[in-house]
């Protein structure tokens, strides 16, 4: 009986994180998958999975880390299905992104789109989900040094494309 309610509770907070974050799980579904309804999808797919796999959530205080980990997944089955590597909407996805500067914003995350995947994601979730390393560690299923070093290695091969961009 405890635990049937427990099961509710969890269930009912995972429908609450879900309902008061789902433009930015759609942001970062959007940013791989770069189709409105393909993300769509994942975000779907997403929930559904939290949903079925709730029990798995033994602490709600990581349930950002372990729903955004889901989401990553699901994105990342997303690109391996479909055999995407072309931006169908990047144009969309760049006016997502933007922040003070528009152009700027929108060269910039056309230079993080086209990063390896692995890259791309923590650069993704540290920039414009503002998560902590360590976060990005356990959604990634990497440990903190791999994380650091594909987040020091992405952000060198954005500050080369951005000096090659500036001297054409």
């Amino acid at each position: 009986m405890e635990q049937e309610r427990k099961s509710r509770e969890t269930v009912r907070q995972i429908g609450e994180y879900v309902s008061e974050n789902q433009a930015r799980f759609y942001r970062l579904a959007f940013s791989y998958a770069r189709e409105q309804q393909a993300a769509l999808d994942i975000v779907q797919n997403a929930i559904v999975k939290a949903l079925e796999h709730s029990e798995q959530l033994k602490h709600t205080e990581y349930m950002k880390t372990w729903f955004y980990r889901i989401l990553v997944n699901e994105s990342l089955n997303y690109l391996k299905k479909a055999g995407r590597e072309e931006p169908r909407e990047p144009e969309k996805m760049a006016r997502l992104m933007e922040r003070e500067a528009p152009e700027e914003g929108a060269q910039i995350h056309e230079m993080v789109l086209g990063l390896p995947e692995e890259m791309k994601t923590v650069v993704m979730l540290r920039f414009y989900e503002d998560m902590k390393l360590e976060d990005i560690a356990r959604i990634t299923g990497e440990n903190l040094s791999k994380v650091k070093y594909r987040l020091y290695t992405g952000l060198e091969k954005l500050r080369k494309a951005m000096g090659k961009e500036a001297e054409t």
